[in-house]
């Protein structure tokens, strides 16, 4: 009769890899739903409250100088004197936009920048060629 050596294998490892493969598709669920409730693709009711309000937009509005020295506020022609009252209707934390023509005299640009800095507007674009 021949004997029968049982082996027995001892457990000196884990193996690691089922455990990786799990982590790495929870890892790519969690990154996939972020990405569509930051662009906003899930639909989500939103609740509702009594007592809201409403903010307005920013927009930004623009300011155009043009070769001939004329100023424009949002396609409307305008004065220095003008231009001073309708910037100062609008509010502080508006973006300003100025279009300057390249061949505007330098003063018009530096008027227009005198007004902005006297009604402390402090978000200005000002729009260039590359």
């Amino acid at each position: 009769m021949a004997k029968c050596k049982k082996y027995r294998k001892r457990f000196d490892e884990i193996n690691v890899i089922p455990f990786i493969d799990i982590m790495l598709v929870l890892l790519v669920m969690v990154l996939t739903t972020a990405t569509f409730i930051k662009q906003g693709i899930i639909p989500v009711e939103l609740p509702q409250a009594k007592a809201t309000q409403k903010e307005d937009i920013k927009k930004e509005v623009s300011v155009y100088v043009n070769a001939k020295g004329e100023m424009f506020f949002e396609k409307e022609k305008v004065d220095l004197k003008t231009l001073e009252e309708k910037l100062s209707a609008i509010s502080k934390e508006q973006t300003v936009v100025l279009r300057s023509d390249k061949e505007s005299k330098f003063q018009d640009f530096v008027s227009v920048m005198d007004i902005l800095k006297r009604l402390k507007h402090e978000q200005l674009y000002i729009i260039t060629k590359e």
